[in-house]
């Protein structure tokens, strides 16, 4: 109690101890609470906000509820016109609820930053609250803020620091984190825990929107790892593994300058200690120790021991323990777990945790819980890279998953099941994978039908498995499949010369068959039987399919009239069967009279495609009778042409990828666009020089740009040419002794230069020049002279991959002096696979000649990245441009 003074004047007290009468505090506080009352009775008390959410979920229909909505924010603006509103936080929080339902609330933004400014809490609270949901940095309201925020930063009661802390981490635009990021910073090294772990918070988001002031709060966040309080901890190790995955340098800095035995060892400690700690009442979840903090440790460890074998080795023992002592009955223990198979595959582990972290995704698949499945099935998809005979273990049990209800599950159990395909079991998933297709749902099918085809252009141990399989992909898959399904069931039926009998037969048994929802197979069979329908009526019986008995020649042209005449059937369909009876005309020994009757109808046909083919197909039998059956007759063997299937398709199993094929489709090459024009051009600047742009190809015809003229803006590659002096002895390049005959104009399987070589003998051999040879790529350029355009020289340009990564956006260019012509056709692609090659031909004109020199810029993107290299070819032989 205060000490008792005898007098009766009250006002001589000092005023610590005049605690019965103060007249300048009681006169405010009674002249507050006057203004409080009449305020109360001039303006009655607004709406409770419980009364307002009933009022809101009473409404019937929106418009009601847009009444009620509108009706109230009339009466909060009224309000917000008075200076001192004692109502104001009440408004406000009725205002953040009505924003909440998507109603406009933009005009209480300055009635937030009043209450911020109010020094009582449950002002503050509700005024940072609004600013959070009301203002962004596009607000110029946003700017007034950063005083209020300043101030609450140095407040000495840490709840009111806490809303700032919040406020600043949620709205901070990059002016304000770098004007209060100091504050921030002073504030993670305060003695307060709450005011700690707030702190780390606020910088985490700082960072994550200003990169560049992660430096300042560097020195503060070592002692975070340190702290005893789990919150502080788990916000210390959020902010570090922010930092470590936004800036390669700062996961350097805690590497070396903390050093692996400081930070690495200080986080499996404390994961040991929750891992070994007995049970704990604050930090406990369904039986296990704060798993928030243990997944955080566990992620910010796969992040420091990625590519670090020391790192790896030093956290190697507590992962397994997390793995083995996590109970697996909870859900929080099989996030833990979850977490651990994640480190184990990223980081430099031993075998034996990798077959570990398989096996507990392995449980994982055993599970009930959807979700669970899922998980693992996703992660097992990206761990089959990492170690395959591991996850083939588990192949029973992803393939019992193909069953799964789920579509999601169901998806990821395809792509998984043929991730796992090899030579050992392709039998075996073959057989589960057709049934799965057979029973998939039509957005499965296409995928899967491709994927299936794929595997089995890899993996099929003969060739008569392999057409077993495609044909029960086109009945399974019906019209989903895919045309390059069809394209490579036409390919291995053609190159398969002993099994064409067999082939033929049962696509029969196939057609004879409603064939409507199965489009693709009508097409296969039509082309098999147009092509050898001869072994169909006339060829000996095939031993593993039932031959058709007393088939005639008209049974063949019924089927083949039913398929033409039936409107279910696709244009696509009516060409190859009007095809393939055309050259059944041929094959047949009777029966064409008919034949010619079935293919006159269509010249009269609505569709224009098939009513040309009708009419050029009647000239066969009349105009052109000597030519059809030469024109029509068996065609050989076609080159390899494999499906492109959306899909993982056994590219881990340890299997050795299949050769590239020597021969690729010529692709067209995109006209360089205006802003990507100054690459190009930078190889050709020199105005001593004369080089074409290749452009859009048609028809197999080369097109060139007109000449680039000299542009003294771009680097001039060219310019250190001295042109006007002879070249005397030019170095030697090794000669290639013996380079595969792809251009050889007797090769007439070679499309690339069908038509442009074959015709115009070579004059003499003239030796292959290495152009380059450096970093897995070898280009070659072999010379050849047509007799007949003794000017011309054709340089067949030959780029090998040899290294063992694939080379993508391969670019090659070339340009010669002025003197010259050059004339540059489409290369034929522009990735190469490991061992596999790209040509381009090149067509050098030299009327006066000179002796060639050429300038070359090779451009690809490796394992490395891009790579950009240039060489200059300047020892051409004589042979060349004599």
């Amino acid at each position: 109690m205060w000490p008792y003074y005898e007098t009766e004047d009250w006002s001589v007290l000092p005023p610590e101890l005049n605690r019965r009468f103060n007249p300048a505090f009681n006169m405010a506080s009674i002249k507050q609470a006057i203004n409080e009352a009449v305020e109360r009775v001039r303006m009655p008390a607004p709406t409770r906000l419980r009364d307002l959410i009933r009022q809101i979920r009473a409404a019937r229909t929106a418009a009601e509820e847009r009444t009620v909505v509108n009706k109230e924010c009339a009466y909060i603006r009224s309000t917000f016109r008075e200076e001192d509103s004692v109502w104001r936080c009440r408004n406000i929080a009725k205002l953040l609820y009505i924003h909440m339902l998507g109603y406009p609330a933009h005009f209480g933004q300055l009635e937030c930053l009043k209450l911020i400014a109010s020094p009582r809490f449950t002002d503050k609270r509700i005024g940072y609250l609004g600013a959070m949901l009301l203002l962004d940095e596009r607000q110029d309201v946003h700017l007034l803020i950063t005083n209020c925020l300043k101030n609450d930063l140095n407040s000495s009661t840490q709840f009111v620091i806490g809303l700032a802390l919040c406020t600043l981490g949620a709205i901070a635009s990059p002016e304000m984190a770098r004007d209060l990021a100091a504050e921030v910073e002073r504030l993670m090294k305060s003695p307060n825990a709450y005011i700690r772990k707030k702190a780390a918070l606020c910088a985490f988001r700082i960072i994550r929107r200003v990169p560049e002031l992660m430096e300042m709060f560097l020195p503060a966040t070592r002692s975070l790892l340190t702290e005893k309080n789990h919150g502080v901890l788990i916000t210390g190790v959020t902010l570090i593994t922010e930092m470590c995955e936004n800036s390669i340098d700062t996961l350097n800095h805690f590497k070396k300058e903390c050093g692996h035995r400081e930070i690495v060892p200080n986080l499996v400690r404390i994961l040991k200690n929750l891992i070994l700690a007995g049970y704990s009442p604050e930090h406990d979840v369904s039986g296990v120790s704060d798993p928030f903090l243990q997944v955080k440790i566990l992620r910010l460890l796969r992040i420091l021991g990625r590519n670090d074998v020391d790192a790896s080795e030093a956290m190697n023992d507590i992962l397994a323990q997390v793995a083995t002592n996590t109970e697996t009955s909870k859900n929080v223990g099989n996030t833990i777990l979850y977490e651990t198979v994640l480190s184990i595959m990223d980081i430099k582990s031993e075998s034996g945790l990798r077959v570990l972290a398989v096996n507990i995704l392995g449980r994982f698949l055993l599970n009930n819980d959807k979700n669970i499945r899922y998980v693992a099935l996703n992660t097992l998809l990206k761990t089959v890279y990492v170690d395959t005979s591991a996850v083939q273990r588990h192949r029973s049990t992803i393939l019992e998953c193909l069953k799964d209800p789920d579509v999601s599950i169901r998806r990821r159990a395809m792509e998984l099941s043929f991730a796992l395909v090899n030579s050992n079991n392709i039998r075996t998933m073959m057989k589960e994978l057709l049934l799965f297709l057979e029973r998939a749902d039509p957005e499965f099918k296409a995928q899967c039908s491709s994927n299936i085809v794929m595997s089995a252009e890899r993996f099929a141990p003969n060739k008569r498995w392999h057409l077993e399989t495609l044909f029960k992909v086109l009945v399974a898959a019906g019209n989903y499949v895919r045309d390059d399904v069809v394209a490579c069931t036409i390919q291995l039926i053609s190159e398969a010369q002993a099994q064409q009998g067999y082939a033929v037969c049962a696509l029969w048994r196939a057609l004879e068959r409603d064939t409507a929802d199965k489009q693709p197979l009508a097409q296969v069979a039509t082309w098999c039987i147009g092509e050898y329908g001869d072994l169909l009526l006339y060829g000996p019986p095939s031993e593993d399919v039932e031959a058709p008995v007393n088939l005639t020649e008209d049974e063949v042209i019924d089927v083949y009239q039913r398929l033409l005449w039936s409107p279910q059937n696709t244009v696509v369909t009516k060409q190859y069967t009007l095809l393939s009876l055309t050259k059944l005309s041929t094959r047949f020994q009777q029966g064409n009279e008919k034949i010619r009757q079935i293919i006159d109808t269509f010249g009269s046909n609505l569709h224009i495609e098939l009513q040309q083919r009708g009419v050029e197909f009647s000239q066969l039998f009349r105009k052109y009778e000597h030519l059809r059956t030469a024109l029509l007759e068996r065609m050989p063997p076609m080159e390899t042409a494999k499906p492109q299937a959306n899909g993982i398709i056994g590219l881990v199993n340890g299997e050795s990828e299949i050769e590239e094929d020597k021969t690729m489709i010529l692709e067209q090459l995109p006209v360089a666009a205006p802003s990507d024009s100054s690459a190009l051009l930078d190889l050709l600047g020199s105005s001593d020089f004369d080089t074409e742009i290749p452009a859009v190809v048609d028809n197999n015809t080369p097109v060139t740009a007109a000449p680039v003229i000299n542009n003294n803006d771009l680097l001039d590659l060219l310019g250190g040419l001295d042109l006007s002096t002879p070249i005397s002895a030019p170095p030697s390049f090794p000669q290639v002794q013996s380079t595969p005959q792809i251009f050889s104009p007797t090769n007439t399987s070679n499309f690339l230069v069908d038509g442009l070589l074959n015709s115009s003998p070579v004059q003499n051999e003239i030796p292959s020049l290495v152009a380059f040879d450096k970093l897995g790529l070898k280009i070659v350029l072999k010379l050849e002279r047509p007799s007949e355009t003794p000017d011309l020289l054709v340089i067949n340009m030959l780029a090998q991959n040899v290294g063992s990564m694939e080379l993508t956006e391969f670019l090659f260019q070339a340009a010669v002096p002025k003197t010259f012509q050059l004339q540059m056709l489409s290369p034929s692609g522009t990735v190469i696979p490991p061992s596999g090659q790209v040509t381009q031909v090149m067509k050098v004109t030299n009327i006066n000649k000179a002796a060639l020199r050429m300038r070359l810029r090779i451009s690809y993107t490796g394992d490395s990245g891009p790579v950009l290299e240039q060489t200059e070819v300047n020892n051409f032989p004589p042979l060349a441009w004599q």
